[in-house]
């Protein structure tokens, strides 16, 4: 049956990981309870055609949801359901973020055996991450550390790390979370290691024209979220940063009011730009906070990496 095809089903895309099951599953449970019929489809995406490949190899902001794209606008599924770090700035034309879901806790959590916060890390300790985010901000403040990349959901990274490969592993907390995932883990406090812009929060994507976006948000939208993780990509568009950008972010919402801090790193971890920004209009706040960062210097961090990757 095509999607949308009865206005009471839903056929929502996913990924095939533990993780992006879970996080459609509590999609599709808001949308039941409201009522909808909702068949969740698997749909491989670019990383898990490339499994061992390195992220920042691939290269691409939309390794994660090229495909899902595809399927929206051939009108395969309705709707598609993203962790919104991976969720490029700029998406297809012809598809809409319908809805921000409720942000989990958006920091990093440092994974070991024993439960050791970053201070405590034995002096050269192996750390492994896919991440050019976490790699560059845990080499300013541990210069010492060694840090190795890691493939693989969250289960085979934590099970790489045991089996030797790391003394420890950085994975979202949020997925950890959502997972019930047990291992002993300390979180990277924002001074250390700032978020990747949107970590925590789901993206329902769906096709601009689909005649059900209006009620998708309604159901799955949180405005806290949602105005939060605008600024933080507001300041990464200005940026021209994608997921495989050492860039980072984290929101705090007050009511009315939007405070933003971002930071740019090398990716040695040599240098760091930082700064803040608060107001009403999360945009405006995302371009001003970009703007300061770019005053400081961090225009050259962003250049040193286009033209290493144009080269």
């Amino acid at each position: 049956m095509e999607a949308g095809a009865s206005r009471n089903a839903v056929v929502l895309g996913t990924r095939g990981s533990k993780l992006a099951l879970a996080q459609s599953e509590a999609c599709a449970q808001r949308l039941r309870a409201a009522g909808f019929e909702v068949e969740v489809r698997i749909i491989k995406t670019t990383s898990e055609h490339l499994p061992e490949v390195p992220l920042s190899v691939i290269d691409q902001r939309d390794v994660f949801t090229r495909q899902l794209d595809s399927a929206l606008l051939a009108g395969e599924i309705d709707l598609a359901v993203h962790s919104l770090k991976d969720v490029p700035t700029e998406v297809p034309e012809g598809i809409v973020l319908a809805a921000v879901t409720e942000r989990h806790d958006p920091r990093d959590a440092l994974v070991s055996d024993g439960g050791l916060t970053v201070d405590e890390l034995p002096q050269g300790a192996v750390v492994a991450t896919s991440s050019l985010r976490r790699r560059a901000q845990l080499l300013h403040y541990r210069p010492d550390l060694t840090i190795v990349d890691i493939r693989g959901n969250v289960g085979t990274r934590i099970r790489k790390m045991r089996e030797g490969q790391a003394d420890a592993v950085v994975l979202a907390r949020a997925g950890l979370l959502r997972l019930g995932e047990e291992a002993p883990h300390t979180v990277l406090p924002p001074e250390v290691v700032l978020p990747a812009v949107g970590q925590g929060a789901l993206a329902a994507a769906c096709a601009g024209d689909h005649p059900l976006r209006e009620r998708f948000g309604e159901i799955l939208n949180h405005g806290p979220s949602e105005r939060a993780v605008r600024a933080e990509r507001s300041m990464l568009w200005a940026l021209e940063g994608g997921c495989r950008v050492p860039i980072g972010a984290w929101t705090v919402v007050e009511g009315n009011e939007v405070r933003l801090r971002g930071v740019v790193a090398s990716t040695d971890g040599a240098l760091t730009y930082r700064g803040e920004a608060a107001g009403e209009d999360p945009e405006e706040v995302g371009h001003r906070l970009a703007g300061d960062l770019i005053s400081q210097g961090a225009e050259v961090i962003l250049q040193e990496i286009r033209a290493a990757r144009a080269s």
